[in-house]
């Protein structure tokens, strides 16, 4: 009875390693002994692979720029001391929104002559009164009569002139200072200036407005990647500062010129960015999607089990029924993996926590 039994072990040992044997020739290993539980299910996931347009990431380097065309920077059109500031860097303005105040000498210039015009005014309006009577007494010409026309509209225009000017400067004559006020509405991305800062009119910017709602991200593209690049591209960015987040967007235009300090071509991909995530000077990665023209198996990234420099996948057929198979990996971009060969369309595989099924197969 004891031969026996041997023998019947020794007889099934033998078929065992046959079938193994045959197997590893395929690439595959059948479960014989392991089924998922229902608890341990839970942290499992499967998904059925299919046939998709294969799409090649190339991986790219780039930097968050204001638009040009939504940056402000502001002159003064005249001189003086900056005696007061109501903004610091990276605040928030709304346009028209005080944001300075200016001590200038050429406020009392304006204002004195703008009395002396009010007062010139005044006297050319009360001769173009007489000459209009003296006229209608046929005492004087018409010529006169135009002459003291002339003469008032003259002082009226150089009046206009001046209050435009105070306007445009936003001159408050209760304060004795100009009001420098914000022309648009943005971000304050720069500022040169502060309380006691001395000024010259049309000088060096004294700060910077720009409309962060919409940015640009310049991309370095180097050498060997500019025959794989086009305007058009799909692209998908990441940035340190927000690891769970994926920014989509597409390539603008691509630069004809070599940037000659970096040597790189510089492409341009425009952001919306109302949530203001994107800062200037920022540095992300960007992702190129290139259409291959092409379909292959695609699964997630992280249905792979690496073991022996190989890939390998779990093929569930049925909770008791999983075989592991290895695949051949066509390339893998932002977390999708295209096969060459190993996998038919429509089977299905273990997507999350493959490796701790891989260790219970094969144990």
């Amino acid at each position: 009875m004891k031969i026996t039994q041997k023998l019947t072990v020794a007889a099934l040992l033998v078929f065992t390693l046959t079938g193994c044997g045959n197997d590893s020739e395929e690439f595959e290993f059948e479960n014989q002994n392991y089924c998922l539980d229902e608890k341990f299910k839970d942290k499992v996931a499967i998904q059925t692979v299919t046939l998709q347009p294969v799409t090649e990431g190339i991986h790219l380097t780039g930097s968050v720029e204001t638009n040009p065309d939504k940056v402000v920077h502001f002159v003064s059109l005249v001189g003086g001391i900056i005696s007061k500031t109501y903004f610091s860097l990276g605040d928030k303005v709304s346009k028209g929104q005080l944001l300075a105040e200016l001590q200038s000498t050429e406020l009392s210039g304006l204002e004195s002559e703008l009395k002396n015009l009010n007062a010139q005014i005044q006297v050319s309006e009360k001769r173009l009164q007489s000459a209009q009577s003296m006229f209608q007494d046929g005492i004087a010409s018409e010529a006169d009569l135009m002459q003291a026309q002339t003469e008032l509209d003259i002082h009226k225009s150089e009046r206009q002139k001046i209050i435009s000017n105070l306007n445009i400067y936003s001159a408050s004559t209760e304060r004795g200072v100009f009001q420098i006020k914000a022309p648009v509405s943005g971000i304050i991305t720069s500022k040169s200036i502060a309380s006691g800062t001395q000024i010259t009119a049309e000088g060096e910017p004294l700060f910077t407005i720009s409309d962060l709602r919409e940015v640009w991200i310049m991309v370095d593209i180097y050498a060997t990647n500019v025959q794989n690049i086009d305007s058009g591209m799909d692209v998908n960015i990441n940035t340190l500062s927000y690891p769970d987040t994926e920014f989509k967007g597409k390539i603008d235009a691509v630069s004809q010129v070599l940037d000659s300090d970096a040597k790189v071509v510089k492409a341009r991909v425009v952001m919306e960015n109302t949530d203001l995530k994107l800062k200037p000077g920022m540095l992300v990665d960007v992702v190129a999607l290139r259409d291959r023209d092409m379909e292959a198996i695609g699964i997630p990234t992280e249905a792979l089990v690496f073991d022996d420099n190989q890939n390998f996948v779990i093929v569930h057929k049925s909770d008791c029924d999983m075989k592991i198979k290895k695949v051949e990996i066509l390339f893998s971009n932002n977390g999708l993996t295209f096969l060459k060969s190993g996998l038919e369309e429509n089977e299905n595989i273990i997507t999350k926590n493959p490796l701790l099924i891989y260790e219970q197969i094969n144990n």
